[in-house]
């Protein structure tokens, strides 16, 4: 596939001029492509315009003493080696730490002009009109929630793009979770930061965030929200508005996890 042809499955699916969007997407999953992540995004913008705005998750979840990632990483360590691990592991700087979401997210995060948000663990990078106001005071307290990136996107009629990935990829459904409820379960979280040119840990505590009913709430949404549906090259895609998907998605969570 080329541009062009991404371009046509874009606008088939019902993305348009002027929008902003949230892409999940797989290049893997999207299949032979001209270009790579560079010829996707070109598409997303050609479509989008001058006036849109994409938005991508480049969340750095290895930079953590509890995600999954990290404790991968660590798995079969002894005692000692964890804490020298631990002791190495790179603060993380939103102008070089790469996204670990994948190549068409890093990709966004390089372009001239693309603003990354300073979350060390759950970062987002955009480019376009409203990239600036979207990005800015993204608080570490905060990894997904009203002070993140994806609170501003509740409130400016954004849009969802999964193209290839899952519901478990859709990081605005934790923004449900900080919804639910009045007060959502809590952790404390740690990661490395950069303070004053050293490397510093730094402890927060914030929601608990847990992706595995993430799956389940899609059942509920491929019924009841999503109505752009359809493939673009191998991929299977979704374009669903954001604030009625965070909405559903709160609604299911008040019934099925208290």
């Amino acid at each position: 596939m080329n541009s062009g042809d991404l371009a046509r499955g874009l606008l088939a699916l019902g993305l348009e001029a002027g929008m902003t969007v949230l892409a999940h997407a797989s290049l893997r999953s999207l299949g032979s492509v001209d270009g790579g992540a560079e010829t996707v995004i070109d598409a997303l913008r050609e479509v989008l315009g001058p006036a849109g705005t994409l938005v991508v998750a480049t969340a750095t979840e290895e930079n953590s003493t509890t995600s999954r990632a990290h404790q991968a990483r660590i798995a079969g360590m002894t005692t000692k080696q964890v804490r020298e691990f631990r002791a190495a592991m790179p603060p993380f700087d939103r102008a070089v730490t790469p996204a670990g979401t994948g190549r068409i997210a890093e990709a966004v995060r390089t372009m001239p002009g693309a603003i990354r948000s300073a979350h060390p663990q759950s970062s987002f990078a955009a480019i376009g009109p409203l990239a600036r106001r979207l990005m800015r005071q993204h608080k570490i307290v905060c990894h997904l929630g009203e002070d993140s990136p994806l609170g501003k996107l509740y409130t400016s009629g954004s849009w969802i793009l999964l193209a290839g990935v899952g519901y478990q990829a859709c990081s605005a459904l934790h923004l449900a979770e900080y919804r639910y409820v009045q007060t959502p379960p809590q952790q404390t979280y740690r990661c490395v930061i950069r303070y004053r040119g050293k490397p510093v840990w730094r402890a927060y505590r914030d929601v608990v965030l847990d992706d595995s009913d993430f799956t389940d709430i899609g059942v509920t949404l491929d019924k009841e929200i999503v109505s752009h549906y359809g493939h673009i090259g191998s991929a299977e895609c979704r374009l669903m508005p954001l604030k009625e998907t965070v909405d559903r998605a709160t609604e299911w969570m008040r019934t099925h996890r208290t």
